[in-house]
């Protein structure tokens, strides 16, 4: 546990980033930080702008109260290997002993971060790199949902030159293998962004063009009439699960605007669902969670349909993460306060570093 560190931990939070989600992970840095211990942690706050340029902030002493005081002006004076080595250190020469990506979407959570984190050989909360980009790639992450043998909603995916060369045989496809009503997403995106439901030809049409502004691949879904049913896990190789919430969009369906701006959501934690249900749940999320090779946090998420058929929908590899997020949510319900879930994922992303620092690499 951490009472059981003699020195505070050098804890670097990485936020911000280039996605389409730059303020919601600027809301996550700042709850987080509110959360930590400055008896138990050294805060290192890294903010990466919209352009992705990297910003090294001073060492937080005390909690900070809005998120401009996380967005530093500074620009780094050196670029390349040299100025990422005295970025990511604690004091120019000691490395951190912990790094926190706290960001979501492309650039990310999509392996890319987790790599270079990798190559500097840090420590870091979450997902490698495999299951961060697996996780992220809607179209790859469904297929090996498929290769396990779980359940999920028929889906099939184009990419934009596909569409552009045929736009017309693209249309038809999805109507023959899909049909309506179905939903239209990018396949590298988070937080519900450029997602569509589409009822007829000329919103498929809509649909398309507005997904493929954001990622050159999309992943067509095919619409079911369910609940949308939530747990969280939260382990390394035998994840423990959360119990399940639900969301209840007032909305046609749980958008970006609904999950961030309006409210108009309800998250009913614990879920009304059965004994049964919640088993099968907790097995299916984690075989996703397996399959994928996950570590430290997953959110995964489901469709239960009014004839009782459970289905899953998509694992979140760094799911919201705020206190009103569903996965901090979900871990407060079941007995792991914000505070303490922090720590938790903390001392996960160690005990992941030891285990891989004993392979025994040959040349």
């Amino acid at each position: 546990m951490m009472e059981d560190f003699l020195m505070k931990i050098n804890l670097c939070l990485l936020y911000g980033g280039k996605s389409a989600e730059h303020e919601v992970s600027l809301q996550t840095a700042k709850a987080v930080i509110q959360a930590l211990d400055i008896e138990k942690f050294a805060i290192h706050p890294i903010f990466i702008t919209k352009e992705g340029e990297w910003r090294k902030g001073p060492e937080l002493l005390e909690p900070v109260e809005t998120i401009k005081e996380l967005q530093f002006e500074q620009i780094p004076q050196e670029i390349g290997a040299n100025a990422l080595s005295t970025i990511l250190s604690s004091n120019g020469s000691q490395t951190f002993d912990v790094v926190f990506p706290l960001l979501h979407g492309p650039n990310g959570e999509d392996g890319t971060v987790q790599g270079m984190l990798e190559l500097l050989n840090l420590p870091y909360v979450g997902n490698g790199v495999l299951s961060s980009s697996a996780g992220m790639d809607k179209v790859i992450m469904k297929n090996l949902f498929a290769q396990e043998g779980l359940d999920q909603v028929n889906y099939t995916w184009f990419t934009k030159s596909t569409w552009e060369a045929a736009p017309e045989r693209s249309y038809e496809q999805v109507e023959q293998e899909i049909g309506y009503p179905c939903f239209i997403k990018p396949a590298n995106l988070g937080s519900s962004v450029g997602i569509s439901k589409c009822e007829n030809r000329e919103e498929l049409k809509t649909a398309f063009s507005t997904a493929f502004q954001y990622d050159r691949r999309i992943i067509v879904e095919e619409g079911v009439t369910a609940r949308e049913i939530e747990v969280g896990l939260l382990g390394n190789d035998f994840p423990e699960c959360s119990v399940a919430g639900e969301i209840a969009p007032k909305s046609e369906f749980y958008d970006y605007k609904a999950k961030y701006s309006d409210g108009d959501t309800d998250l009913i934690i614990p879920a009304d669902i059965s004994a049964e249900q919640y088993t099968e749940i907790r097995n299916m999320a984690t075989r996703a969670f397996q399959a994928l090779d996950c570590a430290g946090l997953v959110r995964a998420d489901f469709f239960v349909t009014n004839e009782g058929r459970t289905l899953i929908n998509e694992v979140n590899t760094m799911p919201g993460f705020t206190p009103v997020s569903m996965f901090p949510l979900l871990w407060k319900h079941t007995g792991l306060d914000y505070p303490a879930l922090i720590e938790r994922l903390v001392q996960l992303a160690l005990e992941r570093h030891k285990e891989k620092q004993n392979i025994i690499h040959t040349f």
